[in-house]
């Protein structure tokens, strides 16, 4: 296991062995809260909580394969390579079950992940996610548009930097500030082109994830008012299809809401936790 400090209040980043290997950013003690970053991220987009959460929680934010500072891999990407990936790193971490926060991307892979192991997750939060969207006539030709949008000009040669103050812009509300649309341009800047294409075209199509009826654990759906990526009416017909869901809005903020209100975010995530862990020693008591 390879492992350095790194950054105050940031108590550690380790290695996860294999192919590809999984750079986690680790803070605190207690029960697992693991972080999924978008598919324009990495895991310094989690910052804001593992400071905050990390008082209380084993915090891990990760790189997904072919970001930051984990491995590219050779060959195409299948979207089950992020389930085998997670299942990697709880077994790594010795964490039987987890509660998993995903962004956009993230919350895909969380929804994966739980279809294909449920009995490894302790909590859901869906953040800005648009997995499970429902068909409609045009949905195939919408996914083909955007992906040629996003495609097209790193294709043509221009870089993940090039276009980053574009991107950020389709991904931040209007009130976004200084700070947070510098940690966005930042992010997709870091973006390595031929994984990110890969990442893109899986990502985008996938589309088998479970019913949101049969999800078995407390979930709360979290959109910003903004997000024009995963709109709040979608997800608050996510919350609602799930037993028990929950479903929250975060003002003045857009497709990445935890980075442009870390603190509304991070409040609605500290008090689903500490509702999900009252529930949990009731019933153990």
């Amino acid at each position: 296991m390879d492992m350095k400090t790194e950054g105050e209040g940031v108590s550690k980043l380790e290695m996860v062995a294999g192919v590809p290997r999984i750079a986690l950013q680790c803070q605190g003690e207690g029960a697992a809260l693991v972080f999924l970053h978008g598919i324009g991220g990495n895991r310094h987009n989690w910052l804001a909580q593992q400071r905050e959460l990390g008082a209380h929680y084993r915090t891990v934010a990760w790189d997904a394969r072919g970001y930051g500072d984990s491995d590219d891999y050779d060959g195409p990407l299948a979207f089950a390579d992020f389930s085998a990936d997670l299942l990697r790193v709880l077994d790594h971490l010795g964490v039987e079950r987890a509660h998993l926060v995903g962004l956009s991307m993230g919350g895909r892979i969380a929804l994966d992940f739980w279809g294909r192991h449920p009995s490894r997750v302790a909590s859901l939060v869906l953040a800005d996610t648009s997995g499970g969207m429902p068909d409609s006539p045009d949905k195939q030709a919408r996914i083909e548009q955007v992906l040629n949008e996003r495609r097209r000009p790193l294709l043509q040669g221009a870089s993940p930097r090039d276009l980053a103050p574009v991107l950020a812009r389709t991904l931040l509300s209007p009130h976004a500030p200084p700070d947070a649309r510098a940690q966005a341009e930042a992010s997709l800047a870091a973006l390595r082109t031929g994984s990110y294409l890969k990442t893109l075209d899986e990502v985008t199509r996938y589309d088998r994830f479970p019913p949101f009826e049969s999800i078995g654990v407390p979930t709360l759906v979290i959109n910003g008012e903004y997000d024009s990526i995963a709109p709040p009416d979608f997800g608050r017909q996510v919350a609602a299809r799930i037993p028990g869901g929950r479903f929250a809005l975060i003002e003045r903020a857009g497709h990445l809401s935890n980075i442009e209100q870390p603190a509304a975010f991070n409040a609605l995530l500290r008090d689903f936790l500490q509702q999900v862990d009252a529930v949990q020693r009731s019933v153990h008591t």
